[in-house]
């Protein structure tokens, strides 16, 4: 999926799980999950292959489990980043879920894109 794409999914997801989660995870805007999307797109490139290398004993221990919380700690830095007045999390737990939901998610939205191309739509 295109680099865009993803960015697009990702700021619609932001905005939908703010809107389930409104006492623990707060979006102030469209605007800021885009925002806050091209932030973690940033920081995935640039941050996450260090720390995936960094933690790789653990990871491995775990059985890959230890991605879930590198996913959760990329979420809190994106957060730090765009200020958490615009995006924040009440704690390190609820960016976690957020990142396993999104995980999930995107998942299941890139495999109906891979399908849907397959099939010539």
């Amino acid at each position: 999926m295109g680099f865009w794409k993803r960015i697009i999914i990702n700021t619609i997801l932001f905005v939908a799980i703010a809107g389930f989660f409104q006492s623990s995870f707060h979006v102030a805007n469209v605007w800021i999950a885009l925002l806050a999307s091209f932030v973690l797109a940033i920081l995935n490139a640039a941050i996450k292959p260090f720390l995936v290398l960094l933690s790789l004993p653990i990871t491995l221990i775990t059985l890959g489990l230890f991605s879930i919380v590198i996913n959760g700690f990329m979420l809190q830095m994106t957060s730090y980043v765009v200020g958490r007045a615009n995006f924040g999390f009440s704690s390190f737990g609820m960016a976690v879920l957020v990142s396993v939901l999104m995980s999930l998610a995107n998942v299941i939205v890139s495999n109906f894109f891979a399908n849907s191309g397959a099939n010539g739509e």
